[in-house]
């Protein structure tokens, strides 16, 4: 395969891995709407926590901010920190 044509092809991959990041990064999960998997899907969140955010959103009522997760067992400030960005309400 050519010099060029090798160049090329690396060049799309990386473009098409940096496209899909981006996308990641911007999407946003909306926690009160959110179901156990997708919730699972959050940094530092995993199935646990994802279960625990669904029963306590039930029992208490919805989030108004990235603070008001701390209610639910095992999420605390870092996790809270990290989730800022990748969450809305």
């Amino acid at each position: 395969m050519s010099q060029l044509l090798k160049a090329v092809l690396i060049s799309l991959a990386i473009a098409m891995a940096s496209s899909s990041v981006a996308a990641q990064e911007t999407t946003q999960i909306n926690v009160n709407t959110a179901d156990e998997v997708t919730l699972a899907q959050l940094p530092g969140i995993g199935e646990v926590k994802a279960r625990a955010i669904v029963m306590d959103r039930k029992n208490n009522g919805s989030y108004q901010t990235a603070d008001d997760l701390a209610r639910v067992d095992g999420i605390g400030e870092g996790t809270i920190d990290n989730l800022r960005e990748q969450i809305t309400f």
